[in-house]
């Protein structure tokens, strides 16, 4: 039905910053809630951020809040998360995810009310 496929992770140093990007194939996300979420060795899955269907409205933790953009582009069925100030934390595998209820209102942090996940990318902080 849908295809997720992140890309843009990689290795930076501490106050860095990357772009990724979750390009969609197949029906349009473009009535679903879209999310980021990453997940470090030993650590459950951590909702990271999330937008609404229509790009109304974000939502991130506080850990992220105020470094991390996610936006999107229902038009090429793109997502994207830009993040700045990049800490050593942040290391994990980042994961596009599409929220499981159509033209949602709710929060969006609970890792599993998303049914289709991408296969992640790797992004590195180094000291």
């Amino acid at each position: 039905q849908v295809q997720l496929l992140e890309s843009g992770g990689g290795l930076v140093q501490a106050g860095g910053s990357l772009r990724l990007s979750c390009a969609a194939s197949g029906r349009s996300l473009s009535m679903y809630a879209m999310g980021w979420l990453r997940q470090a060795p030993g650590k459950e899955r951590e909702f990271v951020a999330a937008i609404a269907w229509n790009g109304a409205d974000t939502h991130y933790p506080d850990s992220v809040k105020g470094r991390f953009t996610i936006s999107r582009d229902n038009g090429k069925n793109t997502v994207y998360l830009q993040m700045a100030s990049l800490k050593p934390e942040d290391t994990a595998v980042y994961y596009c995810a599409r929220y499981e209820t159509a033209y949602s209102r709710t929060y969006y942090s609970d890792p599993l009310k998303y049914n289709y996940w991408g296969q992640g990318t790797q992004v590195t902080v180094s000291s």
